[in-house]
């Protein structure tokens, strides 16, 4: 017989879990460029500068979308988007990326 608690599904994820997994997610993407006011970054360079900018907008960000609409989809002093060019060449917005990225991680919970 298999113990009721190994049946049980995965906790969800808190907002704040969320958050990180996405940061990570950009870090990890390989072969990728991240376009920030023209200038291209590694994903690590961009995940930073994503950690950065959700620690600078302390209490106002609490959830996922949030995250994603304050501190992920664009600069924030020119208001110009941020992309990203993946390996297969294609330059999608961060925000469409995170946007499907947080549809796929709430949804394999």
């Amino acid at each position: 017989m298999i113990p009721a608690l190994l049946l049980a599904a995965p906790a969800p994820l808190t907002e704040a879990q969320k958050i990180e997994a996405l940061i990570q997610a950009v870090a990890d993407l390989q072969g990728a460029v991240f376009i920030r006011n023209g200038t291209k970054h590694t994903p690590k360079e961009a995940a930073d500068h994503l950690r950065l900018k959700w620690k600078n907008a302390g209490r106002r960000v609490k959830t996922a979308p949030e995250f994603i609409q304050a501190c992920a989809t664009g600069s924030s002093l020119s208001g110009r988007p941020y992309e990203i060019q993946l390996r297969d060449g294609r330059t999608v917005t961060a925000r469409d990326w995170l946007w499907t990225e947080l549809k796929r991680m709430e949804t394999s919970r």
